[in-house]
């Protein structure tokens, strides 16, 4: 059966569902996307996805196209008639078709509302199981990589190289410091401690590294916050990474190096296990929003 798409108020057969050319996210990038992660055929990680969609649209001066409420309920009728239970959600929200195609933010323009479904295994998969390699690329992004913007063209030449060189993911790599992977953010563990660079407009707030860093020292694990080079990384204990469809995947090589003994580590582990058991709870309602 044909998937479902959601478009500007109407639910599509993805054959059907079609944008302007004169969309200004279609011309100029204008616009925001989220990727939200679906457990058991719910939609997990609300607060946190609320919260930076909310500060992207606000970025680029543009606020929620319906309530939220109503935003979420189309999201959650998208999965149902998907029948997704285990995968996730896309949206997208562009300024909108405009008149001319100008730089400055056209006002009064209705936006453009999209979004899909998509099934794919979070819980259980051989990633998580043994681990992926990632590949060092230069960081050529523009410097507002916290907004989560849809013009990802330096992520997408930075994941071709990766995947050229045979590697899962890229780590971005900018003054010889690692910003974040090319689609997850990055993390090292050295002596039981999990490293990871500070938020600031060079790398994107993640979701997942929200959570991480809340329930790692809720569980006796050290967080440390700062910048780390790639020699750092080659010399780690371990080495992970985070996203909304992965949660965590360890790191079992870096460019031509093994990390630790090149098998997923105990704190990666462990903090996978803890982020699914986290998962499930607001999958089946024990997890209750605040």
């Amino acid at each position: 059966m044909e998937s479902i798409v959601y478009l500007n108020g109407d639910f599509l057969p993805k054959s059907e569902a079609k944008i302007s050319a004169f969309d200004r996210g279609f011309l100029l990038a204008d616009g925001v996307y989220e990727v939200v992660p679906v457990i058991r055929g719910r939609m997990i990680d609300r607060l946190p996805f609320r919260e930076r969609f909310t500060n992207s649209l606000r970025a680029l001066k543009m606020e929620w196209p319906m309530p939220r409420e109503a935003f979420e309920e189309m999201m959650e009728e998208l999965i149902r008639r998907n029948g997704i239970e285990e995968g996730g959600i896309y949206v997208q929200v562009t300024r909108g078709v405009a008149p001319a195609r100008t730089f400055e933010f056209p006002k009064g323009l209705e936006p453009t509302v999209m979004a899909f479904a998509f099934a794919k295994e979070i819980l259980h998969n051989t990633h998580a199981e043994e681990g992926v390699p990632v590949v060092t690329v230069e960081d050529i992004r523009w410097k507002r990589r916290d907004i989560k913007s849809i013009a990802l063209l330096g992520q997408c030449m930075a994941k071709e190289e990766a995947v050229e060189k045979g590697a899962y993911e890229g780590w971005m790599v900018e003054d010889g410091f690692v910003t974040e992977g090319v689609a997850s953010s990055a993390y090292i563990v050295k002596d039981g401690t999990v490293i990871t660079r500070p938020l600031s407009n060079r790398i994107l707030p993640g979701i997942r590294r929200k959570v991480l860093l809340e329930l790692a020292p809720a569980h006796g694990l050290k967080v440390e916050e700062r910048p780390f080079t790639v020699e750092e990384a080659y010399e780690a204990d371990e080495a992970f990474l985070s996203s909304a469809t992965t949660l965590i995947y360890p790191i079992v090589r870096i460019d031509d190096r093994i990390i630790g003994d090149g098998r997923p580590g105990p704190v990666t582990k462990k903090l996978r296990e803890l982020y699914v058991q986290s998962a499930l709870a607001e999958a089946t309602g024990e997890l209750r929003e605040k």
